[in-house]
């Protein structure tokens, strides 16, 4: 192996992946993919209804927990993000969606010159391999297989009746930027397995000889002479290395390990890298501030049989569908986290979407410790999710130890709008449930359950249940304030050869699931990065 290469890119997730492909398309620069976790050989990695078991910390899932969240009653909240190639992607629930043209619109307005909607259209448009074939927003030549979903199920057909029933529209597709609507979602998933960006990017370039791997590889440091990144360190199998990077270091860890990156080489707000004994290489007071999430709450409710999944995903029957599936490549094991999506507008005076609302033909709830369970009895549940909320976190050390997780403050509801919106979204969730003809298989609400009517009640519900969408965002903000790390071209201000790329620039979080908006970041990233070497 090569000690010096022309890019070193930490961490092969959603958008490390990418990146790797595309920098070394044209076979003239030299590319060393960092990955922190093991290869991406799980069974379940691939099955799209394997999520929910690799789901729960373990060697492919970094198994984060917030610190107590002090406006949930003192509650940590489970985060897991992927940690294997395909980072995230490769354990997430599929969902392929952009957000509103007014997401990006708003970032340009930031201050982030050249990422409006049209702008970065181009971008999605060249990952995507739609199924569906091209269009004014659509591609069918890229890598990323998005399809739909192989799953009609009756459950999700009357929930879109019901939802339309009250004045949300039956639309065809949620990625055209205008989004109000309700619809089955598109997913990224080729024929009746996961695809992840490790398998629709990271795969077809392995064999590039312009191309190092290295997995289980924790990078332990960015390696500056001055105020410019040369290289960085890193531990294998008990060893350390280090490597060069003649032209980049390209950081793709995602919202925690990017700024924690950062904090750890010496970058970052100068009085808390002082208190963890780290000697300070520059102060970057925005590095792991400005953090976003997408939390949700569920409602379920207790249904005929017809519509509920339940008795499916439970052991024995659970074991035939994989057999099923094995041989076949049908059943419910093609299941992802969503069947049917909606996109209303609830909350006072909203001109666009402002929940997401998420509907599964089962009932799920998540435990203290990251488990999932499911009931007993018939029943499903949609969750609303809130888009743009006003509560921002942070990510801090806790120690210089690079192998110890960072400190998480999501602040999750700090404040009243938060709270009015999600409140607004269950009670729009509430009407769908009540009406026909989804209200004809409905035997009772569960959850919240029928007592939940007053605004006191609907808050206390809010703060005692809800849980992270897994939509992490922000921490590395693009801009041009003090408080931005990154440049419009993803620089990491006042450090020479370095960048973040991954979903931790966005400056304000997009209205959708953040898988796709991450990978369009990527490809965005990696065209920047070749023009400016070119």
């Amino acid at each position: 192996m090569s000690d010096e290469f022309d890019y070193i890119v930490v961490g092969a997730g959603s958008a490390g992946c990418v990146l790797a492909n595309r920098l070394t398309e044209d076979g003239k620069a030299t590319v060393l993919l960092l990955e922190a976790g093991p290869p991406d050989r799980n069974l379940w990695l691939k099955i799209p209804a394997g999520f929910s078991r690799v789901f729960f910390p373990s060697k492919i899932n970094w198994g984060y927990f917030t610190e107590p969240e002090p406006h949930l009653g003192g509650r940590k909240v489970y985060w897991p993000r992927g940690r294997t190639l395909g980072g995230t992607s490769s354990i997430n629930g599929m969902i392929y969606t952009r957000g509103n043209a007014r997401d990006y619109d708003n970032w340009a307005q930031m201050g982030c010159t050249g990422w409006s909607w049209d702008e970065v259209l181009p971008f999605f448009k060249k990952s995507e391999g739609n199924a569906r074939g091209g269009s004014e927003f659509h591609s069918a030549a890229g890598p990323l297989s998005v399809q739909d979903t192989k799953l009609d199920d009756l459950g999700g057909r009357l929930f879109m009746r019901s939802a339309e029933e009250i004045g949300t529209p039956l639309i065809n597709d949620l990625n055209d930027g205008r989004q109000f609507g309700v619809s089955r979602p598109q997913i990224t998933v080729r024929g009746s397995r996961r695809a992840s960006t490790a398998t629709e990017f990271l795969r077809p370039a392995r064999s590039r000889s312009n191309l190092q791997v290295e997995c289980e590889a924790l990078v332990q440091r960015v390696d500056l002479e001055g105020r410019k990144a040369v290289g960085v360190t890193y531990s294998q199998g008990g060893k350390l290395h280090s490597v060069k990077a003649r032209r980049e270091v390209i950081l793709s860890g995602g919202v925690i390990n990017s700024p924690q990156l950062l904090m750890l080489s010496g970058i970052g707000p100068a009085e808390h890298l002082g208190s963890v004994g780290i000697a300070v290489q520059h102060h970057l007071p925005g590095v792991g501030q400005n953090l976003q999430d997408h939390a949700y709450c569920f409602f379920t409710a207790r249904t005929k049989r017809e519509i509920s999944w339940n008795h499916r995903l439970k052991m024995p029957r659970v074991g035939l569908e994989l057999l099923n599936y094995l041989a076949t490549g049908q059943g419910v094991m093609n299941m992802t986290a969503v069947l049917a999506t909606a996109y209303p507008m609830v909350g006072l005076g909203a001109a666009q979407p402002d929940v997401q609302i998420s509907y599964r033909p089962i009932s799920i709830a998540v435990g203290p410790k990251g488990t999932l369970e499911s009931h007993p009895f018939p029943a499903v549940n949609a969750s609303a999710s809130l888009l743009r909320p006003q509560a921002r976190g942070k990510i801090e050390l806790a120690s210089k130890d690079p192998a110890q997780y960072p400190r998480i403050y999501a602040n999750y509801f700090d404040n009243e709008s938060d709270i009015m919106v999600m409140r607004e979204g269950l009670r729009w969730i509430r009407r769908v449930f009540q009406t026909e003809p989804l209200a004809e298989y409905v035997v009772a609400e569960f959850e919240p359950g029928p007592d939940c009517q007053t605004d006191a009640d609907y808050e206390h519900y809010i703060r005692s249940t809800s849980q992270t969408v897994h939509h992490q965002t922000s921490s590395c903000s693009m801009g041009t304030s003090s408080n931005a790390v990154v440049d419009p071209r993803l620089r990491v201000h006042g450090i020479g050869n370095l960048r973040v790329v991954d979903a931790s620039i966005m400056p304000a979080i997009v209205s959708s699931n953040t898988n796709a908006p991450t990978i369009m970041i990527a490809e965005k990233g990696a065209a920047m990065i070749l023009e400016d070497w070119a």
